[in-house]
């Protein structure tokens, strides 16, 4: 038929994912921590453009995965809120996204023993 599209379907939304699951992940993504049907961390950064930068970083990371956090952003502390609207709490679509913000975080300096 002329005018259809061979685009497939998108694909279903990822499962909610049970308490034990979100913890043993947790355990996985330091500074982490569970609130609610979320996921949260909070970061702070020298300046307000610097956390600026961070969450443009991010966005395009959320923007490739089509999933988008909540941030609230207060002068130098950047709040990320990841949940899965779709099926209320958090599934793996916000473990990945954690893990994909954590890879953009420098480490910290180490600074030699003496």
């Amino acid at each position: 038929m002329a005018g259809l599209s061979s685009v497939p379907p998108p694909p279903p939304p990822p499962s909610r994912l049970s308490d034990i699951e979100i913890q043993r992940a947790l355990g996985t993504l330091p500074g982490w921590a569970r609130r609610g049907d979320a996921i949260v961390r909070t970061y702070y950064f020298a300046t307000f453009p610097a956390g600026v930068d961070f969450i443009a970083q991010v966005a395009k990371i959320a923007e490739s995965m089509q999933h988008h956090p909540d941030i609230d952003i207060r002068y130098t502390k950047v709040l990320f809120i990841l949940s899965t609207h779709d099926v209320g709490g958090v599934s793996s679509k916000d473990l990945e996204l954690a893990r994909r913000i954590e890879e953009l975080v420098e480490p910290p300096e180490v600074t030699p023993a003496v």
